[in-house]
């Protein structure tokens, strides 16, 4: 990635304000988030290792499971260990480079994710509508090139962004109030007009948060359809369970997501901006191995039988 040498020259690191203005919960904050990255770091590798020992988890679902696990590990690692340097160390300096790098993988991160939610409701659609099919339709070179997409246009995205971010100038009190590099944290310390990096992440984030949503909700309205005109109550049982974690692992991205699009630019609300970050790129990566292995009977039935054979190895 080439910067602009106005920029280099210009300013070469930002200061994060991070928590600062609350010393008495720093300690309290770096226990819970260092807590919290060790159960998302554990959670999704234990939900990769179950996928991978288990054959009968080999199937299309799961295959996509593994790379929200794996998104999961990868964006909570992009703002976690620099926000924990943060809670403990009185320098809380971060490079321009290092900022852009930073912004540049989290935007990556959430854009495919956000895609890959909408490709696990594309799936249940096909499995809850066309079970005969299923096989067929979700064949592995299809599950491969949907994958591809999503991490495509997420990285299409973020560099769009990132480079609109590159173009501006920067102040040099370079103090961002925030504990990461988050897109509006970084265009308020922005000298020049930013008013066309704020439309192209306005026309981006529009985009990709309709065509996401759209797919999942026509995905689901058909769904609900076909469950309804289910004669057999135990078939309705069945193909709703499939359906419900991943309405809560979307319920929750989404809601957290819409929210922090909608918190009013001023210095009042960024508290709630910083929370809201938080909350999508520590909490949610936690939850979301969670949510699928407690409403998930093939997954607990692995870890069942796993720590079943470890207790008694004969």
């Amino acid at each position: 990635m080439v910067l602009p040498l106005r920029n280099q020259s210009s300013v070469t690191s930002f200061v994060l304000v991070g928590f600062s203005e609350y010393p008495h919960i720093q300690a309290p904050l770096f226990l819970v988030f260092l807590t919290i990255s060790l159960v998302t770091l554990l959670g999704n590798l234990g939900i990769l290792f179950v996928i991978r020992v288990n054959p009968k988890l080999h199937t299309p679902m799961y295959f996509f499971l593994s790379h929200l696990s794996f998104l999961d590990i990868c964006y909570s690692s992009v703002f976690t260990p620099k926000l924990l340097e943060i809670l403990i160390v009185d320098e809380r300096i971060i490079s321009f480079k290092g900022c852009m790098t930073q912004f540049f993988f989290i935007c990556t991160f959430v854009i495919t994710e956000m895609f890959m939610l909408a490709v696990m409701a594309y799936d249940r659609f096909v499995a809850v509508c066309n079970p005969l099919l299923y096989t067929a339709a979700m064949s592995p070179k299809l599950c491969a090139l949907l994958v591809a997409g999503t991490y495509t246009w997420g990285g299409l995205c973020s560099s769009i962004l990132t480079y609109s971010l590159l173009l501006l100038t920067y102040c040099n009190t370079k103090v961002i109030n925030h504990f990461g590099c988050e897109y509006s944290a970084i265009v308020s310390v922005s000298c020049s007009d930013s008013s066309f990096s704020q439309m192209t992440c306005l026309i981006i984030s529009i985009l990709s948060e309709a065509c996401s949503l759209l797919i999942i909700l026509a995905s689901y309205v058909v769904i609900v359809v076909t469950i309804v005109r289910m004669p057999s109550k135990g078939g309705l049982r069945k193909a709703f369970s499939t359906c419900t974690s991943h309405l809560t692992a979307i319920s929750i991205f989404h809601g957290i997501i819409l929210l922090l699009y909608c918190v009013p630019s001023s210095k009042s609300s960024w508290l709630l901006v910083k929370v809201s970050t938080a909350l999508y790129t520590v909490l949610i990566p936690m939850l979301n191995p969670l949510i699928y292995s407690l409403r998930n009977k093939d997954v607990k039935e692995t870890v069942r039988r796993l720590i079943s054979s470890k207790l008694n190895p004969h």
